[in-house]
């Protein structure tokens, strides 16, 4: 039988090293979360624990991380203000069944309608949340925590070019909170932000009302979080495919999604999806390229809050601070910015991405950006392909051929009804498409308008050269809809 790459004593190494500082680095993001969320900081800890180790095993990426987020805590955070922690939960479980749902019915396919102007938007977008998320953590912080800062940005950029034995976030973490412990600094702390669980979550069902009543409160939460946590999720998903030059399995990670949430929602956690930044750390940071990376990170954290809170708690917050900085610096696409390119660039494409990041930071909701960038991208190909169309005119006696040419569509074909000569032209026409495609109802609605004309002055149309698909459309609408 051959043993898992995995189990490689150099692989395994690397994996687990990697899942240390992935675990280190949640503690304080899943404590943020949990407050934007309104809950206690130990739900969103143990959720982070439970999607972590759940995912390892359901997911379709390996080495991604998923833990709670903040995306999901903004969308939950009103259900929680109004009806409690128990209604969240319940959300969980039922959000968790519809990404299970959405999955099996195979809308990760829909990623493919992801322009590449999107995907940029959306990584830049991240990487300037992620730069911004940390800045709360530097107000107010005396001038030796600016000092440990550097001294963590210069390991993080030095050491890994003298060696790749131990990540250097691991060596900045450890040597940082060495010093402050030993030497009696005073910083911020992860312990300051919140306190860490020390007992384990318990296995049940949420205590709300089985009824109607209950669904209707939950139904639009848990619909939120499914389909934000699922885009977040798979925009993830596709940034790993490309990092590591392999690829994953959408529609399998779409359902892991939602094994893992309601696993999550089971032990009394407030879900959550892929986290970025945290698999960047893992991915690139790291070198994790397995699944062990992800069970370790979510095992680490679990042993790191129960049996090992206090050390934890000394750890200094500008250490983790530095450790996402340079997560955020690598994240950013820095060549999609640099002058050569934005020259190169169309202007749609520029816009496209613009729009994504500026909706993405404006809202702190990439799923928000995301929408509106494929929004944008769409409108601005549509009317690209709009102005593509052309109709020819050529007469013969007593007919006219009028030869159309491009997609025909509902942001195109309007025009067509003004480029025919219906008092000019003799008893007999021929609309050529042998050249054109018809895509929808809106372009077999203006060929019947077209008719409509022609025959109210006693001209024959004959409608020539469809393909087979325009002709299937044609046959099955033309007639039936109103031509005006």
């Amino acid at each position: 039988m051959t043993r898992p790459a995995w189990l490689a004593p150099r692989v395994l190494r690397t994996e687990a090293l990697s899942g240390l500082v992935v675990a280190l680095a949640l503690i304080p993001e899943a404590i943020a979360f949990s407050i934007i969320a309104g809950v206690d900081p130990r739900v969103g800890l143990f959720a982070s624990v439970t999607m972590a180790v759940t995912i390892a095993f359901t997911g379709g990426r390996p080495a991604m991380i998923s833990a709670a987020t903040g995306a999901v805590a903004l969308v939950v955070a009103p259900l929680v203000r109004d009806h409690g922690l128990q209604h969240l939960i319940a959300a969980v479980l039922l959000g968790g069944a519809i990404q299970i749902a959405l999955g099996l019915a195979g809308t990760a396919r829909l990623m493919r309608f992801v322009p590449r102007s999107v995907m940029v938007g959306f990584v830049n977008a991240l990487a300037i949340l992620i730069f911004a998320s940390q800045l709360p953590y530097l107000v107010g912080i005396p001038w030796v925590g600016w000092a440990l800062l550097a001294v963590a940005l210069a390991v993080l950029v030095v050491l890994p070019r003298l060696t790749s034995a131990v990540p250097a976030p691991l060596v900045a973490i450890v040597a940082l909170t060495a010093f402050t412990v030993s030497a009696g600094v005073t910083v911020p702390t992860v312990g300051d932000q919140g306190e860490l669980p020390d007992g384990l979550p318990v296995l049940g069902l949420p205590d709300v009302p089985f009824t109607f009543g209950t669904l209707a409160v939950i139904a639009p939460y848990a619909l939120a979080m499914a389909v934000v946590g699922l885009l977040e999720s798979l925009m993830t998903a596709k940034l790993v495919d490309e990092i590591t030059d392999t690829p994953s399995d959408k529609t399998h990670e779409s359902w892991g999604q939602g094994v893992a949430n309601i696993v999550t929602g089971l032990f009394g956690g407030m879900g959550g999806c892929a986290m970025i930044g945290q698999t960047m750390i893992n991915v690139r940071s790291g070198g994790a390229r397995t699944r062990a990376s992800t069970f370790l990170a979510g095992a680490f954290l679990l042993v790191l809050m129960l049996a090992l809170g206090d050390v934890v708690g000394t750890i200094p917050m500008v250490a983790l601070v530095a450790v996402m900085v340079m997560v955020a610096v690598g994240t950013f696409d820095w060549h999609s910015v640099a002058p050569a390119t934005l020259r190169r660039m169309p202007y749609s494409e520029t816009a496209v991405t613009v729009a994504t990041v500026a909706v993405t930071v404006a809202t702190h909701n990439l799923a928000y950006g995301v929408g509106v960038g494929v929004v944008v991208a769409s409108v601005l190909f549509a009317r690209r392909v709009a102005h593509v169309v052309e109709v020819t005119a050529e007469r013969d006696g007593e007919k006219a051929v009028y030869r159309v040419t491009g997609q025909l569509f509902f942001a195109s074909s309007g025009e067509l009804v003004t480029a025919f000569d219906y008092a000019g032209d003799p008893p007999s026409v021929v609309v050529d498409l042998s050249g054109a495609q018809v895509w929808d109802a809106s372009t077999v609605a203006v060929l019947d308008t077209i008719t409509a004309k022609y025959r109210a002055r006693g001209t024959t149309v004959t409608i020539t050269g469809m393909d087979p698909r325009s002709a299937s459309r044609h046959a099955a609408l033309a007639g039936h809809l109103d031509a005006g």
